[in-house]
């Protein structure tokens, strides 16, 4: 039975006992005092769009190993486009490719490393090699320094395809695109083919390109919208040492630090810049 003296006796010595407990915290044993939380400084982007109406060479860097999908059409089916574009009420260009096909494809295209290419010993080591066909079985070697990108080349990604083994290997790398990237830059390229192999079959002849950033506009996709974009045409006249000369033209947007967002290519032989049936349409896709 515990008695109110006991009860006493207990308070003060789970006191005594609370007062020792206390006075035994060491220095390791007090509460810290913690810092506010500091989410830290975002790391900067490799590259922000200034909207300054051009592209500068440290806007449309090579990225190697970096997958970017689009959406293509499917091989043998044209397109409706409208590569001219409209102007809306404040007299700025506009470009609707927002219209959503049920039965468009999705392509991964991504640049690589021209190393360990079986055609790599005919190119320079510099340079690298982009997917020329959605379906990834012509690649480009292309070169980049500061003043542009060239096209050195074209090889089968394969050695011995069914179609029959290409390489294609220009004299002088030809001009796709030189920087600053501005309305109103417009240049000819020409690049020489001898010995090459096309298809399987022997090639030599001639490559013309004609290049001109002729307007700036906005450019709307089925998932994202760009200001700013650039239109880039090109038209390649292959000229065969045998054969007919055939003609191609193409319509290219660009944007600042996406590179390449939408494309439309003509079907052969098109004798207008403004052509209304494309062969290929390609979109930058936001896919998961």
């Amino acid at each position: 039975m515990i008695t109110k003296r006991t009860q006493t006796r207990l308070r003060l010595g789970l006191g005594l006992g609370l007062g020792l407990s206390l006075l035994a915290c060491g220095e390791n044993q007090t509460h810290p005092v913690r810092d506010d939380y500091d989410a830290g400084v975002p790391a900067p982007l490799a590259c922000v769009p200034n909207l300054d109406g051009k592209i500068d060479a440290n806007e449309i860097q090579p990225a190697i190993g970096i997958p970017l999908s689009y959406l293509v059409s499917p091989a043998g089916v044209t397109r409706d486009v409208n590569v001219a574009g409209t102007v809306d009420s404040d007299g700025h260009t506009v470009w609707d490719f927002s219209v959503d096909y049920a039965n468009d494809e999705v392509a991964r295209i991504q640049a690589q490393n021209l190393a360990g290419k079986w055609y790599a010993s005919s190119f320079p080591a510099s340079g690298f090699v982009v997917a020329q066909d959605a379906g990834d079985r012509l690649e480009g070697v292309i070169l980049f320094d500061a003043s542009g990108y060239r096209l050195a080349g074209l090889a089968s990604t394969d050695e011995n395809p069914p179609e029959g083994k290409t390489l294609y290997v220009y004299d002088t790398p030809v001009d796709l695109f030189r920087f600053p990237m501005t309305p109103g830059v417009s240049f000819t390229s020409t690049g020489n083919v001898q010995n090459a192999t096309l298809r399987g079959l022997p090639y030599a002849g001639k490559d013309t390109y004609d290049v001109k950033v002729d307007a700036a506009g906005t450019l709307i996709l089925p998932s994202v919208t760009f200001t700013q974009a650039l239109r880039v045409r090109t038209t390649l006249t292959a000229t065969p040492a045998a054969g007919q000369p055939a003609t191609t033209r193409q319509v290219s947007f660009l944007f600042e630090c996406f590179g390449e967002v939408a494309r439309a290519t003509s079907q052969t032989n098109e004798t207008q810049d403004d052509f209304t049936t494309a062969a290929e349409v390609r979109r930058l896709g936001l896919l998961p």
